[in-house]
């Protein structure tokens, strides 16, 4: 009888022991990666369900907070789209949109802007509480994102702005004196009028200016698809020579067309790697940057390997 205690409680320690030695292989697993990227930029784009579930919420801002805390130099730009609309609605307008952006009339603008400013300091208020400095800006302060007025095929669809130059020293600064930026994507005109700009649009623009190593977009779908219809058709890697011939095949479409334009536009202008992530899956950002295998789309220039670092 003793025996047959001592060998079980011999088994339940060991089955603790490899639950340990589990935990500390992720870790080690993520050595490199945190090597590779200290000090390094990246930029998240925040948006989609991921706003709106307050524990997914609090899982994007915890994985967020740790790459600052590991070395990483992130800034979040968010989105707000969805509680947008709920206001719009809520005040008796009907949002309307073409070709996916909103048309922002001044009644509309001004509930943008109200709307993402509150979401804006809800984000540093949750950064704070896990002990980040947190610094949430509009692009209208110190002339962040500058923008001049965007059309969808031609149309003109009101306060809608496409960004023009970013003042990256800003952004700069903030990192510098250990902050983390949170960005709300409104900007301004030459002639100093309010235009709401679409989160990937400033996004994109933000990870340029700043030269981002990584830029990554929490989105509701898991990546890009050749077959939209069929999930077993993921793309875990993309070079831009392929996601363009995707595009001009016509392959891609609704949503993600301007948002895989978006990644090869960063590519292209100096960012290293953009990834399309599903925000929905709980510490995805994580799973992307400090694990081999990584999850969902990895967008690449051509000369660079998506992991770096074998099994």
């Amino acid at each position: 009888m003793k025996k047959e205690v001592r060998k079980e409680g011999i088994e339940i320690m060991n089955k603790n022991m490899q639950q340990y030695l589990d935990k500390a292989q992720v870790l080690i697993e993520a050595l490199p990666y945190i090597q590779r990227f200290n000090r390094k930029i990246i930029v998240v784009k925040y948006g989609g369900s991921a706003m709106i579930d307050e524990e997914l919420k609090k899982q994007v801002i915890q994985d967020v907070t740790l790459l600052k805390l590991v070395g990483f130099k992130p800034i979040i730009v968010h989105g707000g789209g969805k509680e947008i609309s709920k206001w719009v609605e809520k005040v008796g307008m009907e949002p309307h949109f073409v070709n996916g952006l909103r048309v922002t009339d001044e009644d509309t603008m001004e509930i943008a802007e109200m709307v993402l400013g509150k979401v804006n300091k809800s984000l540093v208020q949750f950064v704070q509480e896990l002990g980040v400095r947190a610094i949430g800006i509009s692009g209208k302060d110190g002339g962040l994102l500058k923008v001049e007025r965007k059309f969808a095929d031609g149309e003109d669809i009101g306060y809608v702005g496409d960004v023009s130059s970013v003042n990256a020293d800003i952004l700069y600064d903030l990192l510098e004196k250990d902050f983390l930026p949170i960005v709300c994507p409104i900007g301004m005109d030459e002639s100093f009028h309010t235009y709401n700009i679409n989160a990937d649009d400033a996004a994109c623009a933000i990870a340029r200016a700043v030269q981002a190593e990584k830029l990554a977009f929490l989105t509701d779908i898991e990546g890009v698809y050749k077959d939209p219809n069929d999930p077993k058709t993921l793309i875990s890697e993309l070079e831009v020579a392929e996601a363009r011939d995707l595009m001009e095949e016509g392959f891609i479409g609704g949503g993600m067309l301007p948002k895989l334009q978006n990644c090869v536009d960063a590519i292209e202008s100096g960012v290293s790697r953009v990834h399309i992530l599903d925000g929905r899956i709980p510490h995805c950002l994580l799973l992307e940057i400090f694990t081999n295998k990584g999850i969902g789309t990895a967008i690449l220039n051509g000369k660079e390997s998506r992991y770096y670092y074998g099994e």
